[in-house]
């Protein structure tokens, strides 16, 4: 079993063409985090941040994303978890996991925009409007809160 290792975090407007090794570049501005494959091979890792890809948490001093990262296409085949700025092993997957994972993912991507792509074609953006609620103190503070 791999030892657990620790990563460090910096936000950038770009991605650097160089990368550190244990660094996670995070790119709020165009919704990636890359990293260099903490097994070590070298291999550049891009987890692109959307509702059918990763998503980010950061907690105020570490970052950790969702789902497991998978390097299926690195000869190393690395499999692993980034929670609190720790990378967590994964078991390796065999082809056939690999494989349904893949189609899970083309499903889920396929059912997300097919929805999205429905709803818009379907109600008019100011009946919409028209029907949305006022938001709440509660949302207002949370918006109020990532702006600031």
């Amino acid at each position: 079993m791999r030892r657990e290792r620790l990563l460090a975090h910096r936000f950038v407007e770009f991605i650097p063409d160089v990368l550190e090794e244990g660094t996670l570049y995070v790119s709020i501005e165009y919704a990636t985090v890359s990293h260099k494959c903490c097994c070590g091979c070298g291999f550049e890792v891009v987890t692109p941040l959307s509702p059918t890809d990763w998503k980010l948490t950061f907690d105020g001093e570490t970052i950790s994303l969702h789902p497991s990262i998978g390097n299926w296409n690195f000869k190393c085949q690395s499999h692993y978890w980034i929670r609190e700025g720790k990378v967590k092993w994964a078991p390796r997957w065999s082809r056939n996991e690999i494989d349904a994972g893949r189609n899970w993912d083309r499903h889920e991507k396929g059912s997300y925009y097919q929805g999205r792509a429905a709803d818009g074609a379907t109600k008019n953006v100011s009946e919409t409007a028209a029907k949305a609620k006022p938001p709440s103190r509660w949302q207002k503070f949370r918006a109020w809160w990532r702006l600031s």
